[in-house]
C-alpha cells in the first residue's frame, strides 16, 4: 500500500505542491487563491492540498489522508468512496447522490462540497491515483524542492520514519502521526511540534468506521419505514376526507340527489 511521509522539520510553506495539484487535477488558480484567504484550513472544491502554518516557522501538508479504514467510505451510502488496495480513497461522482455523509464522518474535515454548481459534487485529494496507475509518483511529490514529502510503500516508510526518529532524537518528537490514529492513514508525518492543530486526536485513537457502520447499515431499513409512514398517513388523512365528504352530502349540504327540490 502507498502512502507519502511528510518531514515537517523540512516543509518551508512554499505551497509549490499546491500548484501542482491545482494544475494536474484542472482547478481555477484564481479562485484557489481567493478560497485560501477565506476558508481556515486553505482547502476547498478549489484546493485540494494546503499548506497550513502549524507554529511559527512550521508548515505542513494538509489534504485528505487516505486512512487505511476511512470514515468516509463507511458513511457513504452508495459506494461512490472506495479505498483502493494501492492506498488512495477515490470518489466516483458517477454514484454519489450528493447526501454529504462523507463530510460529516471525515474526522480531519477534509471532504469538500462544489455549493456553488448545478450538478455538485464532493471534492477531495485522491493521492493522484491515475498517476499512480502510470507508474507515477504524486504531483505533489514530485514538486517539492525541500524533499519534505517522501512517497513509497507505507510499510517502507514507516520503518524509514522510526529509524530517523532514532538517529535524531533532539530533532523530532517521538511519534510517527498517521501510524495508529483512527486505525492508521497513507499520509504519514514526523515533526518536530505537535500537530495538534490540524486535527490529530491521541495516538490510540479508535478507527470511527466502527461506529458508523451500524448505523449506516440501518438506514434502507429506517428509510423505508420512514416511506411507508408518511404513505400511511396519506391514507389516512384521504380516508377522513372521503368520510367527511360523504356526512356534508348526508345532511343535505352537498348531497345531489337534493339538487332540483325546492
Amino acid at each position: 500500500m502507498k502512502a507519502i511521509l511528510v518531514d515537517v522539520t523540512r516543509c518551508t510553506g512554499c505551497e509549490r505542491c499546491v500548484e501542482a495539484c491545482i494544475q494536474e487535477n484542472g482547478l481555477d488558480p484564481v479562485q484557489a487563491q481567493v478560497d485560501r484567504a477565506i476558508t481556515k484550513d486553505g482547502l476547498s472544491e478549489n484546493r485540494l492540498l494546503s499548506v497550513p502554518k502549524v507554529t511559527e516557522g512550521r508548515f505542513a501538508r494538509l489534504s485528505c489522508m487516505h486512512c487505511l479504514e476511512p470514515s468516509c467510505v463507511s458513511a457513504c451510502l452508495v459506494g461512490s468512496l472506495t479505498k483502493t488496495p494501492e492506498g488512495p480513497v477515490v470518489y466516483d461522482p458517477e454514484k454519489c447522490i450528493g447526501c454529504r455523509y462523507c463530510m460529516l464522518a471525515c474526522p480531519f474535515h477534509i471532504p469538500r462540497y462544489e455549493w456553488d454548481e448545478t450538478v455538485p459534487f464532493v471534492k477531495k485529494c485522491t493521492l493522484c491515483f491515475q498517476r499512480l496507475q502510470e507508474g507515477r509518483v504524486p504531483a505533489c511529490v514530485e514538486a517539492c524542492p525541500a524533499e519534505a514529502l517522501k512517497f513509497g510503500e507505507r510499510d517502507r516508510l514507516l520503518r524509514e520514519a522510526h529509524a530517523l526518529l532514532a538517529r535524531q532524537p533532539s530533532r523530532y518528537l517521538p511519534r510517527v502521526w498517521g501510524e495508529r490514529e483512527f486505525g492508521g492513514t497513507s499520509v504519514l508525518y514526523v515533526s518536530d511540534v505537535d500537530l495538534e492543530i490540524m486535527g490529530w486526536p491521541e495516538a490510540d485513537a479508535e478507527p470511527i468506521p466502527a461506529l458508523t457502520e451500524p448505523l449506516i447499515s440501518k438506514t434502507p431499513a429506517i428509510g423505508l419505514g420512514v416511506m411507508g409512514s408518511i404513505l400511511g398517513l396519506n391514507w389516512v388523512i384521504r380516508r377522513r376526507m372521503r368520510l367527511a365528504a360523504e356526512a356534508a352530502g348526508e345532511d343535505g349540504t352537498g348531497d345531489p340527489r337534493r339538487k332540483g327540490e325546492g
